[in-house]
């Protein structure tokens, strides 16, 4: 996001020296200063237009039909019914807070199970956790 502004600031700055350039050298009498901030707005709404799409994209969450839980393995690492909800959601990218008020409890409860995952998944942050649950076949 910051390269998009950086690249955004950098193009409207050669924008505005262009123009004037163009105003000291050819338009100085001809035109005013109005028509100018009118060419700069008209280029910067269709810079907009074209590339806001591209940034405000949604990702697409591919759920595969095809997954099967491997509840060998939820044995295997003593993963609980509860810690394995908390796993789904957080793999879903709910903060601690939603996933407290989806399931019903306390915020440090969900700290507590995430904790145990972490420990149960060999993680330590989050996306490493939802990256070997998705290698273990515990979430799709």
């Amino acid at each position: 996001m910051i390269r998009t502004v950086l690249l955004y600031g950098v193009s409207l700055a050669l924008l505005v020296a262009g123009l004037k350039y163009v105003e000291y050298r050819f338009l100085v009498r001809d035109l005013s200063l109005e028509f100018y901030i009118g060419m700069v707005a008209l280029i910067f709404t269709g810079l907009g237009i074209w590339a806001g799409p591209r940034l405000m994209r949604r990702k697409v969450v591919v759920v595969r039909p095809d997954f099967v839980l491997d509840s060998q393995a939820l044995e295997r690492l003593g993963i609980s019914k509860r810690e394995h909800e908390v796993l789904k959601l957080m793999a879903l990218g709910h903060s601690n807070q939603e996933i407290g008020e989806k399931l019903f409890v306390s915020v440090n409860t969900v700290k507590t199970h995430m904790a145990n995952l972490f420990i149960k998944l060999e993680a330590s942050r989050r996306t490493q956790a939802v990256q070997r649950a998705k290698e273990l076949g515990l979430i799709p």
